[in-house]
């Protein structure tokens, strides 16, 4: 995994989490907590509600990028610019400034007067955005989304989502962002949850990544919680994020936020391993899915992750035929079948290949058995 160097602050598995504020410059923003278009009001926010609480990068949108509202041209982002200038030159706190936009013209005149980073939230649609970010030496959020400066984080499947990172390539700065939210009509809750729940697969990249959850939708229909209520389901899922391996969470509630990533990276696995010379990193693996994105990045046969990933299984309520059934069956197959004599309880274990070999072979004692085995034989993803 890299370390993303963004104007002096790292970012990557060696460091701490780190927090994004939420500053809009544009009236169109729906959290009004957030939203200012007075340069000395809103620099005291910075310092105190967001500076102050514990934000590294402060992010400033100009436009919403809510589906809901017309997008505006490169020419009005670059008319509000002056506002969100004369913030940052008025702010008196140290944190790393990033322009959220989705324009080469307004991220180049971002950085050439004073911001330091780019979110780009259609990821490279415009494809001189790279070149820009090069140029300026400036790190980049990279947001997955189609390749129209119109669709933000418009990505209708989560199978697609990580090829859509892809889109016009990577910069040596680049942080990478799933695109949580309804950017989309076609996009759904369940999609966002299954995002989530395959959010180390985006570690494959290498890169940095940063997730954008809070107050979310897909977590505020699980505890049934309006907007204003829905911090306490955001920082449990910051906890998460964080322990699947985010580095960067962007919130509106900062303090909360930078002590629940705090939590999340203490209980998360050691990765980064020091082997004298050579670089160890332990993977952060825990399906074929996880391993396919791996193995891809350096160029191997994608059926190598099915050997790549070991699961544990427990049966309850076998009878002797079962039993010796699984035993026959994992003796062949290269999987496991641990229990002690006489027991009606057993652990199967192996590879998801080494367990759809299993399962074929047991097949067939048993109703009980085979229904079992249905439930257990092909755990990919």
């Amino acid at each position: 995994m890299r370390t993303v160097d963004a104007a002096g602050l790292p970012i990557g598995d060696d460091h701490p989490p780190r927090i994004m504020g939420v500053l809009n410059v544009s009236k169109e923003s729906p959290y009004d907590p957030s939203v200012y278009d007075d340069p000395g009001e809103a620099a005291a926010y910075v310092d105190e509600e967001l500076i102050g609480e514990g934000a590294d990068i402060v992010d400033v949108g100009l436009e919403s990028a809510n589906k809901r509202f017309e997008v505006l041209t490169a020419e009005q982002e670059l008319e509000r610019l002056d506002t969100a200038v004369e913030t940052i030159d008025s702010v008196s706190g140290d944190a790393v400034f990033s322009i959220e936009t989705r324009y080469h013209e307004v991220a180049e005149a971002a950085l050439d007067r004073g911001f330091d980073m780019v979110n780009d939230i259609c990821g490279f649609a415009d494809p001189e955005m790279p070149r820009v970010c090069e140029e300026h030496d400036a790190a980049v959020a990279k947001m997955a989304s189609p390749p129209d400066l119109e669709r933000p984080g418009a990505v209708e499947e989560v199978d697609d989502i990580y090829e859509a990172l892809s889109l016009n390539g990577f910069t040596d700065k680049t942080i990478v962002d799933p695109a949580f939210g309804g950017w989309s009509e076609a996009k759904t809750l369940d999609h966002d949850r299954e995002t989530f729940h395959r959010l180390r697969e985006f570690r494959g990249y290498a890169r940095p990544i940063l997730v954008s959850i809070n107050r979310k939708n897909f977590l505020r229909s699980i505890a049934d919680r309006d907007t204003e209520g829905a911090l306490p389901v955001s920082l449990a899922a910051t906890s998460m994020a964080v322990e699947r391996g985010a580095h960067v969470v962007r919130t509106h509630d900062v303090a909360e936020t930078r002590d629940a990533a705090l939590v999340g990276k203490a209980f998360a696995r050691e990765r980064v391993r020091r082997g004298g010379d050579v670089a160890v990193e332990e993977l952060d693996v825990t399906t074929a899915g996880d391993a396919r994105r791996h193995v891809d990045r350096v160029g191997g046969d994608p059926a190598v992750a099915e050997a790549a990933v070991t699961r544990v299984f427990e049966f309850d309520g076998l009878d002797p035929e079962e039993l010796g059934a699984l035993r026959a069956a994992t003796a062949e197959s290269g999987a496991l079948c641990v229990a002690n004599e006489g027991a009606d309880a057993a652990l199967l274990v192996g590879t998801p290949r080494s367990l759809v070999a299993a399962a074929d072979a047991a097949s067939g004692v048993t109703e009980a058995l085979d229904a079992a085995l249905a439930s257990v034989d092909r755990p990919t993803e």
